[in-house]
């Protein structure tokens, strides 16, 4: 999930909502049978606060006989983010950690100075007929956390407080939102939330957090009168309450949170403040000295040439 090479997203067309900032159209890739959409980064937008990559995964069915399989691969710099809504992938790591991600669990993984893992459909599911409907996003580490020791933390979704109002449901991931808490803890102040609108509700997104973007993953949203479709990422404005509202029912991610402050760079799988520290990994994974994943030694992703 990590890995998909995933096209670069194009601007989207003009609009009248003074509310919305920018308007991203994700870019599609068929991987292995099932579709992924790449929202970030793109040439308009590199970040939303600190979230630099954000990957919409299927829906998808995999028929008997097909399989989910991305070999081991290098991160640092980042902390990924693994939220699905159907299927269940083994996640292993350089750390010893395996464990088969089910939906609405958040699997935050934080690379540091860096970490391998693999995704992978669970063995004892070949030959058997799966779904498959997720997001990976990555958060980039504050310049002062990029060198931390990775780490790797699950968080069942019965852990997750629950959203719930009059038309609204759905679950906080991260963060704080309307005097929620979620227990997951990220290296800065972050916002997702996973949320669910009835034909005709509306929620208020509260302006706490410095960036906020949504982007909607079934039905249509109206922000201050302007209806958008579905794989749309819009992202407001700073500084003001937003509505969103859904004539027909809509389902969205919500996120964001406090501005970096300062640029970094993305190159494969590596995120840095720093050119020179990517460089740096890049001739570590060539010449092999990154950490190997226990259970998965056997492959591995190569380095992309140029």
């Amino acid at each position: 999930m990590s890995f998909f090479p995933g096209k670069d997203p194009l601007p989207g067309d003009a609009f009248a909502c003074d509310a919305i900032e920018t308007l991203i159209v994700p870019r599609s890739s068929d991987i292995g049978g099932f579709e992924v959409r790449r929202a970030l980064p793109s040439a308009r937008r590199r970040l939303v606060g600190p979230f630099i990559f954000f990957d919409r995964m299927g829906p998808a069915l995999l028929r008997a006989g097909q399989s989910f399989d991305v070999k081991p691969h290098p991160h640092i710099g980042l902390s990924t983010v693994t939220y699905l809504f159907d299927g269940n992938v083994r996640h292993r790591d350089s750390l010893g950690t395996e464990m088969v991600i089910k939906p609405g669990d958040v699997n935050l993984m934080t690379a540091g100075r860096g970490i391998v893992h693999s995704e992978r459909m669970p063995e004892e599911l070949h030959g058997s007929e799966m779904g498959l409907s997720g997001l990976q996003t990555w958060l980039a580490l504050p310049q002062e956390r990029e060198e931390d020791a990775p780490h790797f933390e699950s968080t069942a979704h019965a852990e997750l407080p629950e959203i719930e109002a009059s038309g609204v449901s759905g679950r906080l991931v991260i963060g704080e939102l309307d005097g929620l808490r979620s227990p997951v803890r990220t290296a800065t102040d972050t916002l997702y939330a996973d949320i669910r609108l009835d034909p005709g509700a509306s929620i208020a997104i509260p302006a706490r957090a410095e960036e906020r973007a949504i982007y909607t993953l079934s039905g249509e949203v109206d922000i201050a009168g302007d209806v958008f479709p579905a794989d749309r990422l819009l992202v407001f404005r700073p500084g003001d309450e937003i509505v969103v509202r859904a004539g027909r029912g809509a389902h969205f991610m919500l996120f964001g949170g406090a501005a970096l402050g300062s640029r970094r760079y993305i190159w494969w799988n590596f995120v840095s403040s720093s050119k020179e520290r990517i460089e740096q990994a890049k001739e570590e994974w060539r010449t092999g000295r990154f950490d190997i994943v226990p259970g998965d030694e056997e492959e591995f992703v190569p380095l992309p040439e140029g």
